[in-house]
């Protein structure tokens, strides 16, 4: 029981354990699902997100490991999109084998694990985690929509120019982008960092709450997890969602590790991207499939067998990852 991955895992395991228990019993409706995970995202992630970041100076975050991260993700998706040719399913399956459950498993396994130093490289990421991500499957996304639709004659009646397709493309674009900044994840975290440069303390008052907000975030949020678990069924799309649960949970993190070490990194930092890379796959996935009528079945499949299947690959990249530099 003294093993660092047993001490860091088993908390969390036990509470999506407990939540999962709490959902087959009906003690929380499919409503109060929606609500508790509302007060989860809208309240107690935004006081745990600013707090932290609110003592914390940009000089002191390296952010190095946070663009291996994304050059590593890059490289998975790419692969997606090449292996399945360049089709909106390919796209949402290339997302769901690259996108992470950042917040509601990767905040309390970090903070179990890592500490305070973990939290804040894991947030210099979550910071631009969705923006970047989103951003950039939305693109690929558009410009496969149009591909289909002009390889099946659907194109609109009306030929559009090439001014009019960009001009939609770039609303599209827009939207994606101010959705993403104006997240309540990333912009806690972001107005915490631009509250930390003026070199103010947070007043008691307030810090105190705050603390007390951002203490319930992981408990609660474990438990919603396995809440939503008891729901949500696998369908007839086991062997695609084994493939995306490798891809994102086992293939993602090895990409992630040889290409830091190739380029010399080690420590903490680096750990907890390693660590964030094996994660289950986020939930973002599934509003992009129903976004783009693609996958959906699949998709949902896939990220409650990330999740289940995830206690045991997290144990076994957080095994990996005590015996990088």
């Amino acid at each position: 029981m003294s093993h660092p991955v047993l001490q860091a895992l088993l908390p969390v395991v036990i509470l999506i354990a407990i939540g999962y228990y709490i959902g087959k019993k009906h003690w929380v409706s499919a409503n109060g699902t929606k609500d508790l995970s509302n007060v989860v995202f809208l309240v107690l992630a935004p006081a745990l997100l600013f707090r932290t970041m609110s003592n914390v100076h940009l000089e002191d975050i390296d952010f190095r490991p946070v663009l291996v991260y994304f050059a590593a993700m890059w490289l998975v998706f790419g692969a997606v999109l090449w292996k399945l040719h360049f089709t909106r399913r390919a796209a949402v399956l290339g997302l769901a084998s690259t996108f992470s459950n950042t917040l509601m498993i990767g905040v309390p396994l970090v903070s179990l694990t890592y500490g305070e130093e973990g939290l804040v490289t894991l947030f210099a990421l979550v910071s631009l985690h969705a923006f970047v991500m989103l951003t950039m499957v939305t693109i690929v996304l558009e410009l496969a929509l149009e591909l289909e639709n002009a390889r099946h004659g659907k194109a609109p009646k009306q030929r559009r120019s090439i001014t009019t397709r960009l001009v939609g493309l770039g609303h599209t674009l827009f939207k994606a982008a101010k959705a993403s900044l104006l997240h309540p994840v990333p912009l806690p975290i972001v107005c915490g960092l631009l509250f930390a440069q003026t070199g103010l303390k947070l007043p008691s008052v307030i810090d105190q709450p705050l603390q007390l907000l951002g203490a319930a975030f992981s408990p609660v949020a474990l438990l919603l997890v396995g809440a939503s678990l008891a729901v949500t069924t696998l369908g007839g799309h086991l062997r695609v969602a084994l493939l995306l649960v490798g891809m994102k949970n086992l293939f993602h993190p090895l990409v992630l590790a040889l290409l830091g070490l190739a380029l010399g990194f080690s420590g903490v930092p680096f750990a907890v991207m390693v660590l964030t890379a094996s994660l289950p796959i986020g939930a973002n996935v599934y509003l992009y499939a129903i976004r783009y009528k693609v996958a959906e079945q699949e998709v949902v499949a896939a990220v409650a067998l990330s999740t289940m299947l995830g206690l045991f690959t997290v144990a076994l990249v957080m095994l990996l990852v005590g015996y990088l530099p």
